[in-house]
C-alpha cells in the first residue's frame, strides 16, 4: 500500500467529515467546513560528534523504522523548541552527554513511513563538543553505537538515506581542510 498522506488521510481533521479531497501539492481541502489542510516537512536533528581519534559516533536503532541499522543521535524538533536544544536535548536523552558546542553544518531532506504513513522531514545536521565521554549510555531509542573513523564508515549499514547524505558531507568536507 502507498502510504503517501493522499492515499492514507481520509477524513478532514476539524470537522470530522469525509469530503475531505487531496488537491495536490500536499494540500486538502474539506469540502464541508472548508479546513485547508497542508502536509508539511518536520523538523529534525541529527549530530556528529568525533572522538579524540577523530572517529564519527553512530547510533544503532532500538525501534522502526529501520531498526538495527545505524543512525546520528538525534530526532525531532519539539514544539516551542529551536533546532540547536532540540540537538542538546536529544543527545541527552539518547547518549546522556553534554554538548558544550554546536555548529550547523547542513541539511537535508528525508521521507520514510512509520505506522503506515509516509513521514517527512528536513533534518538539519550539527557537528557537536561534549564535555566529557564519561558517563555516556545509551537510552531512549538508541540500542547502541559504534565508532568509525572516516574512510571506515560501512554506508550500508545506516538507514536513513538523509543521514547518509550527511555523514558522507560530513568526510568531503574533512578532506578539505586536509
Amino acid at each position: 500500500m502507498n502510504t503517501s498522506p493522499e492515499n492514507v488521510i481520509s477524513y478532514c481533521p476539524k470537522c470530522g467529515s469525509d469530503e475531505f479531497v487531496f488537491e495536490g501539492e500536499r494540500s486538502f481541502l474539506c469540502g464541508k467546513c472548508k479546513f485547508n489542510f497542508f502536509i508539511n516537512s518536520a523538523a529534525a536533528v541529527a549530530v556528529l560528534m568525533v572522538n579524540d581519534k577523530g572517529q564519527l559516533l553512530l547510533t544503532k536503532r532500538a525501534f522502526e523504522p529501520q531498526k538495527g541499522m545505524l543512525d546520528l543521535p538525534g530526532g525531532f524538533v519539539d514544539p516551542g523548541e529551536t533546532v540547536e536544544e532540540a540537538a542538546v536535548r536529544e543527545v541527552k536523552e539518547e547518549l546522556n552527554l553534554d554538548v558544550h558546542h554546536l555548529r550547523y553544518l547542513i541539511s537535508q531532506c528525508n521521507e520514510y513511513e512509520y505506522s503506515g504513513y509516509t513521514v517527512y522531514t528536513t533534518d538539519l545536521a550539527f557537528v557537536a563538543q561534549v564535555k566529557s565521554w564519561d558517563g555516556m549510555k545509551v537510552a531512549d531509542d538508541v540500542a547502541g553505537y559504534e565508532w568509525a573513523g572516516p574512510g571506515e564508515i560501512d554506508y550500508s549499514k545506516i538507514g536513513a538515506e538523509s543521514i547518509k547524505s550527511i555523514v558522507r558531507f560530513w568526510e568531503s568536507e574533512l578532506k578539505k581542510v586536509q
